[in-house]
Order: structure tokens, then C-alpha cells, then sequence
């Protein structure tokens, strides 16, 4: 897959998520938008699944992609907890599986003292989905949980 197209692609399912309503266009050459703001925590969180997908989907090998960005987007503690249920679990724990979905989603879910909670549908084949909850701190904006369940779930 090319870059153009693998652009395109992340574009188009990153619009998707954020609900902008794009759709699919009968002529060529219509122009699509997508918009986000860096400040914004569900605009982060979606951008980071989107790219993650993405680098683990490729067909030509993901190199160093995945671990860049969870370098750059997990908070280093969490990422060393999220390292530990990984040896512990045999799987990607940003995905919480052995494989890569075909699809991906992300919906706010709210906003609680420091954080931002969004929950992320992973799509898989015949349909069937995962969902995950995913926090991010306000402040510098670095997923702190992700999970089958959210924070304040008991």
C-alpha cells in the first residue's frame, strides 16, 4: 500500500471516528476534510489508534512505528504496566489481542478531574467488536489505562 493511500485511508477513518460525517464520494476528485486540535484529548486519543492500526496493518512490516508511538502518546509509567500485562497476556495490549482490527471507532465518554475518558470499538472479522477504555490526562495530554473497563468502574 502506498503512502498516499495509507494517508487517505488513516484520513478517512480518523474523520469517521471524530463523527464528521464524511462519506463516501460518487465522483473523483471531491474534496473530503478532516479537522482536529491537538488540545483536544478525543482528537489525540483518536489520532493515536488511527496511526497505531495503521503501522500494525501494514503489509510491508511496521518497523519501529508501534513502539514510536507509544512512546510518544503512553505515559511512561503506563507504558511499563502496559509492558507487563503484555508478557503476562501474549498480546498487544494498546489492541488487548494477538491480531489487528479492521476497523476502529473512538467515542468521548466524558471527562472526570484530570482526565478524559473516550471508549475505542476495535471492529474485527464477521463484525465482531472489543471494547476499550481509554484515559488520557488533561494536562499532558498521555494515555494513563487502557482497558476493558474504565476507571470508574468497579
Amino acid at each position: 500500500m502506498s503512502t498516499k493511500t495509507r494517508t487517505v485511508l488513516t484520513a478517512g477513518l480518523l474523520a469517521a471516528a471524530l463523527g464528521l460525517g464524511v462519506t463516501a464520494q460518487a465522483s473523483a476528485g471531491a474534496s473530503r476534510s478532516v479537522a482536529g486540535d491537538p488540545s483536544d484529548n478525543l482528537t489525540r486519543i483518536a489520532d493515536f489508534y488511527g496511526a497505531y492500526v495503521d503501522a500494525e496493518s501494514d503489509p510491508d512490516g511496521s518497523g519501529g512505528l508501534p513502539t514510536a508511538l507509544r512512546a510518544y502518546y503512553l505515559d511512561p509509567t503506563y507504558l511499563k504496566a502496559l509492558k507487563a500485562w503484555e508478557q503476562r497476556e501474549h498480546a498487544d495490549g494498546v489492541l488487548r489481542a494477538q491480531n489487528t482490527p479492521l476497523k476502529w471507532k473512538v467515542t468521548g465518554n466524558g471527562t472526570v478531574k484530570n482526565r478524559t475518558e473516550a471508549v475505542v470499538t476495535l471492529t474485527w472479522s464477521r463484525n465482531t467488536t472489543t471494547k476499550l477504555y481509554v484515559d488520557m490526562t488533561r494536562d499532558s495530554h498521555k494515555i494513563t489505562h487502557i482497558g476493558t473497563k474504565g476507571l470508574g468502574s468497579k
